[in-house]
């Protein structure tokens, strides 16, 4: 079993004196549930790109997290707002306002550890999964919405597909410290 902190504690933070971890994968991978699982173990805040990301932007919205996020805590910030993005039209989410930042956040996210973020992050970790797996799981997390099955399903067919072209140009599993199955316990893969 690999050890999460002694990966961490080799290397240095490279915003402000915070250390960055990038958790990537594709959509419905189980990046989420990394993210809280290694932010409640390591005591680490979480910034999701799907607050900056959407329908209508899936993967050109990296320098707003540059701006709002990197930035100011590279300026001192000791908390970081900004106001997520909207994914669906009934969908208004409220600002974060003074996010606490921590010596070890959480970036999690579809081109979390993608290169325009190289000179910012410590560690990478990808989640790799199954696209039929990721699939399902997109489609039932966003039932919610009022949407149906084949709605959803097209759109995450889309959304999967789009996400192909990040994956082809920064193939962000090839630079990660860790790799992780995410159709399995990230318990019994890693010790945090």
């Amino acid at each position: 079993m690999i050890a999460l902190q002694e990966i961490l504690a080799t290397k240095e933070p490279k915003v402000g004196s915070t250390r960055f971890i990038a958790i990537d994968g594709r959509g419905g991978s189980g990046k989420s549930t990394l993210a809280s699982l290694v932010a409640s173990k390591l005591g680490a805040e979480v910034v999701h790109t799907d607050d900056f990301a959407g329908w209508d932007n899936p993967l050109d919205w990296w320098s707003a997290v540059v701006k709002k996020v990197f930035k100011p805590i590279s300026g001192g910030a000791s908390t970081i707002s900004y106001q997520p993005a909207s994914w669906w039209e009934d969908h208004h989410p409220a600002a974060i306002e003074h996010q606490p930042v921590t010596p070890v956040m959480i970036l999690e996210g579809v081109g979390s550890a993608r290169s325009e973020f190289d000179d910012y992050l410590s560690v990478r970790i990808y989640v790799e999964t199954p696209k039929h797996i990721c699939l399902k799981r997109g489609v039932e997390r966003d039932l919610s919405t009022g949407k149906s099955v084949e709605e959803l399903t097209t759109m995450w067919e889309e959304w999967l597909d789009a996400e192909g072209d990040y994956f082809l140009r920064d193939n962000p599993k090839t630079k990660t410290d860790l790799v992780l199955d995410g159709s399995k316990s990230f318990e019994e893969q890693v010790a945090i």
